[in-house]
């Protein structure tokens, strides 16, 4: 799967704030009651259907996602084998799609083409942002440490 088609978005608004708040916070009590439960029974208020059975990680994930639409903020799931568009690794790193092609060119993540089209791995992309945020903290500290010696 390539492109828009592995990417989930729900967009700000798109769910209701109160009720995912409500959700978020049952789910989020259950969690800390039961820290140890890998898996989590899912029951009705009303009726004998099985349990529907989920992995506590995915449990975990979806009360993340109800938190954020609580804030009234938009939510994109991407797997991790997902491949992207210029355009949308460009949005993720909140930077300009010239940008992101410098950095394919240049070696700095890895892409492949599909015809005239590049596609960058999430994982790929991923790895950048962290290697990159590590960066900025690691320059960061230096100016820091630069600035106690010259007193500024």
């Amino acid at each position: 799967m390539a492109g828009m088609e592995a990417v989930k978005r729900s967009e700000p608004g798109a769910i209701d704030a109160e009720m995912a708040a409500r959700a978020m916070r049952r789910i989020k009590d259950y969690l800390m009651r039961h820290p140890d439960e890998e898996v989590i029974p899912v029951t009705g208020e009303v009726g004998s259907e099985d349990a529907l059975v989920l992995p506590r990680e995915a449990v975990s994930m979806l009360a993340f996602i109800l938190a954020q639409a609580a804030e009234g903020r938009g939510v994109s799931v991407v797997p991790s084998h997902a491949e992207l568009t210029t355009q949308q690794a460009a949005a993720m790193l909140n930077v300009s799609r010239p940008f992101v092609i410098n950095l394919l060119e240049s070696g700095e993540i890895p892409y492949r083409l599909v015809g005239t089209h590049r596609r960058i791995r999430y994982d790929d992309l991923k790895t950048y942002h962290q290697r990159s945020e590590s960066k900025s903290r690691s320059a960061a500290d230096e100016l820091n440490r630069l600035g106690q010696e010259l007193g500024i």
